[in-house]
């Protein structure tokens, strides 16, 4: 039996997205939530919520940072999927995708994880060490769940584009470049014709992340794909202020900054 998936019901466009990645836990749990509402006040149409791990295989020197200052709050796999609720809580209205790695899946076990996200409303899984070959019992379980799984493709995907394209379920992340994470001053310039590519096969919206920083960048893209997604660049803004978001007398006002910067990124 296939269940309904609030992800679709939550996505209110399909076109010009913008998905920014945060780490649960950076600087803080508490600002977690705040950030979250704050990027969506900035236009935010879906969030990724990274889950720190100790080795992420993907992310560049700029998230894993983020990632050992999440860890210093002990942040765990369940405690990301927890603020969830928070979050809606706030007023937190967009789809929200879990990104982790699936060791940490491994060790909560499949069920309880599972059943962990359908309770505290997660919309979308995402699992960036999981390849495409060896996905299917999680696509199929995320389907029976209602729950999206996003898939990877990559320039290097070759021949595998059109069946991971075809498969894609919620939205596709189209990696820019091969390697991992972090702010570029150059995108590939082949990126163009791999996004028209990918995009002859999806169904669902084509998204664009790995690199992307700036309101050049961003505009490029757009030409060529549904959405961007932008993770390093704003990890960065998080750690610059990240003193000023931990004093309860400048939060709010380093809140605003950051919402401000995010919109001036994204051409808001």
């Amino acid at each position: 039996m296939i269940a309904t998936k609030p992800f679709r019901s939550k996505l209110t466009k399909t076109k010009d997205l913008f998905i920014p990645f945060i780490m649960a836990g950076d600087p803080s749990p508490e600002l977690t939530i705040d950030l979250a509402v704050n990027l969506q006040q900035a236009g935010a149409d879906i969030l990724e919520l990274g889950v720190p791990y100790s080795d992420p295989l993907a992310d560049g020197p700029t998230i894993q940072d983020a990632a050992n200052r999440a860890l210093q709050h002990k942040m765990t796999l369940r405690k990301a999927i927890e603020l969830v609720p928070e979050m809606r809580k706030k007023g937190v209205s967009i789809p929200v995708v879990i990104f982790t790695y699936y060791n940490p899946v491994l060790q909560v076990g499949e069920d309880a994880f599972f059943n962990h996200m359908k309770e505290n409303d997660v919309d979308g899984l995402l699992i960036p060490d999981l390849p495409f070959e060896e996905s299917e019992q999680m696509r199929d379980r995320c389907n029976k769940e209602g729950i999206e799984f996003i898939s990877l493709v990559a320039p290097n995907s070759e021949d595998r584009v059109q069946k991971i394209a075809e498969n894609a379920t919620g939205f596709l992340y189209c990696v820019s470049s091969l390697g991992v994470t972090g702010t570029r001053k150059e995108l590939n310039t082949d990126i163009s014709s791999f996004l028209e590519h990918v995009k002859l096969h999806s169904k669902v919206p084509v998204a664009v992340g790995f690199g992307v920083s700036t309101y050049e960048q961003v505009k490029m893209l757009q030409q060529h794909c549904d959405g961007v997604i932008i993770g390093s660049a704003i990890i960065n803004l998080i750690a610059a202020q990240q003193n000023a978001l931990l004093n309860q007398e400048t939060r709010q006002q380093a809140l605003q900054a950051f919402k401000n910067n995010i919109m001036k990124m994204i051409g808001k």
